[in-house]
């Protein structure tokens, strides 16, 4: 999931993890203010604007066995792909009831990723991109390097509308692909294997990536592609990273996998400058690196170099699928979990010292007495304010980076009522997301075209 950019979710075209799951996807919106989960009888829509209640705002059983289902911010507007027909997307405006388009491809689809400008479908093979306002198709990248998981990223910055994709089968490459103006930025040499996990910041000034080995997480200049940090997960283990997001004001990164532990890293340089922080035991061990590595092997000099996490979470079990995302939510840092057997797990962050994050409360996403309240629902393991270093943070200046947002939108992720996005290059005009008379992003409506025009291409 964007956010993910947020990556992907849980699920696939050959089905959920594990036998008998009602769980198909997960994926948090582009601001993760919406959770939205597919399963085997439809998909629901969650609203994250609070931590002890999960809002259903959305179900849909039209389409059974859902395995990618995305929202565009805090739209109506919903992309849906089933495995009883994998090659075609079907756009919904859901508030409303009706489809808006539907959209055949020559393979199954992998992947979709949107933001106010873009549409991206993402083949094992190829990538299709349309203009979001009418669906027109803009680009078809043919014979891109194998990617059978369908990974991509889609900055969800629309002034800038990047796309990252594997530039290789067999090592780690990236494709920065500028998405508006319809052709290609740079490719970063980033890692020695394949690529298993990609995500842009909000700004699209920094693009995050990770192997399928799972133990260094590198973060990237865009678009000049130059290597600004690298993070080391592990080394004692390979490991599958499922997924990596960005926090909203882009200071925090991360990264979670198939194992019980979700890592949160922090971006700041550990540099030589004044002030207290070059009095801190870690800068001073940052400066001996930096000193050593000038002597050592490349080999060795490289792995010291190597930032810890700032924080962690351990979850319950390990092995399943899940995607991450840092998120603001009742004005404090959170971190959310959304996990194969269906769960939702949201975390206390204390931006300041870190440390293991404190579990503040759990939701389940379905189950049998789904539709009889929150008390079925969900369980309460602790209220946010009971971690007393919250204090500190609640009571930290307006000018600190407890929150970011998105031009159009309020704090808690809703679209200001009447608020217009500025328009821009590609648009017929300007994308109004004001829910009591919504405008949908997509104004053309299926007239058995828009399968041939994907075939064709």
């Amino acid at each position: 999931m964007e956010s993910g950019e947020g990556a992907g979710g849980p699920g696939g075209p050959d089905g959920p993890e594990g036998p008998g799951s009602r769980f198909g996807c997960a994926s948090f919106n582009q601001d993760s203010t919406s959770l939205a989960v597919g399963t085997k009888t439809g998909y629901k829509l969650f609203s994250l604007t609070m931590v002890e209640k999960l809002d259903c705002i959305n179900e849909s059983a039209e389409t059974p066995d859902v395995y990618i289902v995305e929202r565009l911010f805090s739209s109506s507007l919903v992309v849906v792909v089933s495995t009883t027909m994998p090659q075609r997307m079907n756009i919904y405006h859901f508030k409303k009831g009706t489809e808006i388009c539907n959209y055949s491809y020559p393979n199954n689809i992998l992947a979709v990723k949107l933001n106010r400008q873009r549409l991206v479908v993402c083949l094992e093979e190829s990538v299709y991109i349309h203009n979001i306002k009418d669906m027109k198709l803009l680009k078809t990248l043919l014979n891109t390097p194998s990617n059978p998981s369908g990974l991509c990223a889609l900055s969800i910055n629309h002034s800038n509308s990047y796309l990252a994709y594997p530039g290789s089968a067999t090592i780690g490459e990236i494709i920065v692909y500028d998405a508006n103006n319809l052709n290609t930025v740079t490719m970063i040499p980033a890692h020695d294997s394949p690529l298993a996990a990609l995500t842009f910041n909000a700004s699209a000034t920094k693009l995050a990536s990770a192997s399928e080995r799972g133990t260094v997480i590198r973060v990237f200049s865009v678009p000049e592609g130059l290597r600004l940090f690298e993070f080391r997960r592990g080394m004692k283990r390979y490991v599958n990273i499922s997924s990596l997001s960005f926090s909203p004001d882009g200071q925090f990164l991360c990264a979670s996998s198939n194992t019980e532990t979700v890592h949160i890293f922090k971006l700041e340089q550990l540099g030589p400058s004044g002030g207290d922080e070059a009095s801190t035991w870690t800068a001073y061990v940052g400066k001996v690196f930096s000193a050593a590595s000038s002597y050592l092997p490349a080999q060795v000099s490289g792995m010291m170099r190597q930032d810890r996490a700032f924080a962690t979470v351990h979850l319950v079990t390990s092995g399943q699928m899940n995607v991450c995302t840092l998120a603001t939510i009742q004005k404090l840092p959170r971190l959310l979990v959304a996990t194969a057997d269906g769960q939702l797990f949201i975390y206390n962050v204390d931006p300041l010292d870190g440390g293991e994050c404190m579990l503040a409360h759990k939701h389940r996403l379905f189950g049998i007495v789904d539709d009889q309240g929150e008390g079925t629902e969900s369980e309460v393991t602790g209220p946010a304010q009971a971690c007393p270093s919250y204090a500190a943070t609640a009571a930290l200046p307006a000018s600190g980076p407890v929150t970011a947002t998105l031009t159009g939108y309020s704090e808690d992720g809703g679209a200001k009522k009447g608020e217009v996005i500025p328009e821009h290059e590609f648009a017929a005009g300007p994308v109004c997301l004001d829910d009591e008379n919504e405008f949908p992003p997509i104004n053309w409506c299926r007239d058995g075209t828009g399968g041939d025009q994907a075939r064709r291409s």
